[in-house]
């Protein structure tokens, strides 16, 4: 669902309630918020509404514009009210959809968007949304199934799998058919994030031997590795690593199995390095450091070493790692 849905459903809700506003006056309040100007948008409306108040175009925007001003328990209350009194209007239902996966109640989301695809068949902004629901859905099932059986390595697979819809190496929200985009976060997309959202590490001093560039770069690729443990980000974590790196399992992928099991079964993690020394020779490094684990109440405190290889593109990836 992107930030465009909110106002996808006004402008399909006009086209299916005609004879309410003037179209330019509806079409007035959508360029305010369109433009970033929610609270300008929410002035003119309420405005509006004083001479119509059962508009249900006006009050269809006067829920969008609180939506986009934060003020969401206002707008859910808006759009209850709307669905009641216009039960054959899809956009309402979408918008409580949204607001309701911000809250992270996906079953009522869920009921609003098959109320949307009742009410119009063709609206396919709710079907879209209405499957990431079910993603979403699908990605508790999976964990509330791992936290009863943590020996069945499918499981951290499939949410993985599901967590990787929505968070993407390179994520790509929908794009808004609007003049400007909305500052509203998608709620199912991005509110309910696999990753526990942590300050980033403090970057360490690292003892460089030349050439100091090549060092460089190995740190960063260090600390990228460090961040994306710390934040449960399991792809950017893989990513660290060089395609046959397999640590101690039979094969890439039960190591991968196992890293997903280990990492997803965390609510919180924190990888700080320090005291980091890097040598180089060719396109192999070796990089020392001390490393700080944290995750959840464990707390070790241990000497790392880490082998990298740079690759044909130029990145430093780990080939192999040590502990003592």
């Amino acid at each position: 669902m992107s930030a465009s849905s909110l106002v996808c459903a006004a402008a399909l809700a006009c086209a299916l309630a005609p004879g309410l506003a003037h179209a330019d006056e509806v079409s007035e309040v959508q360029a305010l918020l369109a433009n970033g100007n929610s609270a300008a948008g929410l002035k003119k409306v309420d405005e509006l509404l004083k001479a119509k108040p059962t508009d249900a175009r006006l009050r269809l925007q006067r829920g969008i514009a609180l939506s986009l001003l934060g003020r969401n328990p206002e707008a859910i209350e808006v759009f209850k009210k709307l669905v009641a009194s216009h039960p054959e209007m899809p956009g309402p239902y979408n918008n409580l959809a949204v607001l309701y996966a911000n809250q992270g109640d996906y079953e009522k989301a869920r009921e609003s968007l098959e109320k949307a695809v009742k009410a119009n068949p063709g609206y396919a902004t709710a079907y879209q949304n209405l499957g990431d629901i079910h993603a979403r859905l699908a990605e508790k099932a999976y964990a509330k199934s791992l936290s009863l059986d943590k020996a069945d390595l499918t499981l951290p697979l499939k949410i993985a799998a599901v967590q990787n819809i929505f968070e993407p190496g390179a994520p790509a929200r929908t794009s808004s058919p609007q003049p400007a985009p909305s500052p509203v976060t998608s709620p199912v997309t991005s509110p309910v994030s696999a990753a526990v959202a942590k300050p980033a590490a403090p970057a360490p001093t690292a003892k460089v031997e030349a050439p100091v560039n090549e060092a460089l770069a190995v740190q960063k690729a260090l600390e990228a590795w460090a961040q994306a443990w710390s934040k449960r980000d399991i792809w950017g974590y893989f990513a660290a690593y060089s395609p046959e790196f397999k640590g101690r399992a039979a094969s890439r992928k039960a190591w991968e199995a196992d890293r997903i099991a280990r990492i997803s079964s965390k609510k919180e993690i924190s990888v700080v390095l320090s005291d980091i020394q890097v040598k180089l020779s060719g396109n192999t490094a070796t990089a020392s450091f001390k490393q700080d684990y944290r995750a959840d109440a464990l707390t070790m405190k241990n000497d790392k070493t880490l082998t990298l290889q740079k690759g044909k593109t130029g990145d430093w990836q780990i080939s192999s790692e040590s502990s003592n």
